[in-house]
């Protein structure tokens, strides 16, 4: 007979240490058992076998990401709503170039190709209008 900790094998279960007495099969076969399991978890390591549940109908996308709340919904809208708001008070050029570098994803470069206009100067413009946006939303909030 051999003594083995139940913490070990159910650390869930165990949280202080409880020893029981084994027939020496059974912690054969207990150890057979862990042996198996390292030499499966060296194989999936080494052959990079991590797989995915996606089957594209959404289950690892639900699984990953929790949906949001009603409160965060609301929070997102009204965030939305007050940044709309600000960006309507800018001059018209800070907010066509805002629009389009950070809604449209337009790159600066592209930006003043299409105006007519050097890099710079649409660097500066939108640089201002980020400011002013910044003090817009503090004194929103």
């Amino acid at each position: 007979m051999q003594k083995i900790n139940l913490r070990d094998l159910y650390p869930d279960t165990y949280k202080t240490d409880v020893f029981v007495d084994v027939a020496e099969e059974v912690l054969a076969a207990i150890r057979g058992h862990q042996q198996d399991d390292a030499a499966y978890e060296r194989r999936k390591f080494r052959h990079k076998a991590h797989y995915s549940l996606n089957r594209e109908d959404g289950i690892e996308n639900d699984a990953l990401n929790r949906p949001l709340t009603p409160e965060e919904i609301l929070e997102q809208k009204q965030l939305r709503e007050e940044v709309y708001a600000a960006l309507m008070q800018l001059t018209a050029i800070q907010a066509r170039r805002i629009y389009a570098r950070f809604y449209l994803g337009m790159t600066v470069a592209e930006i003043a190709q299409i105006e007519g206009t050097d890099r710079r100067r649409v660097w500066a413009s939108i640089q201002r209008g980020l400011k002013k946006l910044a003090r817009l939303l503090d004194t929103a909030q």
